[in-house]
């Protein structure tokens, strides 16, 4: 209960009497209390149905359409609510950045700057001097003010150290000094400055091997990797990639203004390729093929050579006995070129496929004797 006193007052000023007033706030308790967890269940509903978006239906940037990339989009939103420093791995082109971002976005951290910095990319010379900033007169041309680093236009905000194996030895001290004492000297300066920054690093190398060789400070690489993230690559995950070629086309059509489209046999082909240069690569491709392709749908025959070249070696050539090398040339090479008539309208096409001159196309199909008539009849008759 709520107890409250009033008092009343005389002519002559004194107290003669107190009007006390009781209240029951056992309801006003219970409505209060009902409101917090109402508050508490709708930001676990809000958490819980971003987590499930960002799962099944990515972001604007990054698709999301396995099993391995929506453990690993769970694993990134809960990695949002919390602070610790975050090492991502994976190979050139995985999307390593992409998940940087989405940690940032999905942090409380989320409105102040997301700052990316490449480590291999800017000169050793320069990179201390853009990492921690330098006070006026720290070396001949600096500015005349002073210019902040990176560490200090992401304050409050989230740090990306892309490709972090590529730091020189000397600044891996000056940076584990950073993750240790959350502040920074800039150069020719003597006054710390207190940071308050989250730090996510993201590397395609081994880190650990290269601590092994002392190419990489070992209490740097443990400061580093608290909460580890492994981007798996493009070939481990394939069932994303229609997915991703339709979004790739959607882009590339309405950034050049154009219509194309792209045959379900280029998918299938893309299937069967291994990406070693994963997502980049296929952004890449999709893009060129938009661009260059000079009918309004893409088809195999618009392919490069690489990705017909694999397809075809994906297959060995099956031995069953011994027989003169000469005649098991010229046998792989006639029903190589069978296939190529097979599959491709013009030589130019076959030879493209082949990675041979045109004229070595027709020369060896004389030899065979294999011309156009013969193998669409066979083909008809298998």
């Amino acid at each position: 209960a709520l107890v409250t006193g009033s008092p009343v007052f005389g002519k002559d000023g004194s107290i003669f009497r107190i009007v006390c007033n009781v209240r029951d706030i056992t309801e006003l308790n219970k409505l209060k209390q009902e409101l917090g967890q109402a508050r508490g269940l709708r930001e676990h509903y809000e958490s819980e149905l971003q987590t499930l978006r960002l799962q099944y239906a990515g972001t604007g940037k990054m698709v999301v359409n396995s099993s391995k990339m929506r453990e690993l989009m769970a694993m990134v939103i809960r990695l949002a609510r919390v602070d610790s420093t975050v090492l991502i791995t994976g190979e050139s082109g995985t999307g390593k950045e992409l998940v940087a971002e989405t940690i940032h976005n999905y942090s409380d951290r989320k409105q102040e700057p997301f700052i990316k910095v490449n480590c291999g990319a800017i000169p050793e010379n320069l990179l201390e001097s853009e990492l921690f900033g330098y006070e006026p007169g720290a070396f001949t041309g600096a500015r005349q003010g002073g210019k902040p680093g990176y560490f200090e236009l992401a304050q409050g905000g989230t740090l990306f150290l892309d490709e972090i194996g590529d730091l020189p030895f000397n600044l891996q001290v000056k940076l584990l000094r950073v993750l240790q004492a959350r502040e920074i000297i800039r150069v020719g300066g003597t006054k710390p400055l207190k940071i308050d920054v989250r730090i996510v690093a993201g590397t395609h190398r081994n880190l650990r091997e290269m601590v092994k060789r002392r190419e990489f400070r070992e209490d740097l690489y443990y400061r580093l990797n608290v909460v580890p993230v492994n981007v798996p690559p493009l070939r481990e995950r394939k069932e994303e990639i229609t997915s991703l070629v339709m979004h790739f086309m959607r882009l590339f059509n309405r950034k050049y203004r154009l219509t194309k489209k792209i045959s379900p046999e280029v998918i299938d082909i893309f299937m069967q390729y291994d990406w070693p240069g994963n997502v980049r690569e296929l952004e890449n491709l999709v893009e060129r093929l938009v661009v260059i392709t000079p009918e309004d749908v893409i088809t195999r025959e618009d392919l490069p050579a690489q990705l017909m070249g694999q397809r075809r070696n994906l297959s060995e050539v099956s031995v069953s006995g011994i027989i003169p090398l000469r005649e098991a040339v010229e046998s792989v090479e006639k029903q190589i070129l069978e296939q190529a008539y097979t599959e491709y309208r013009t030589t130019r096409q076959m030879a493209r496929a082949l990675q041979v001159d045109a004229s070595t196309v027709v020369r060896k199909a004389a030899k065979y004797g294999i011309s156009r008539s013969k193998t669409a009849g066979d083909a008809i008759r298998r």
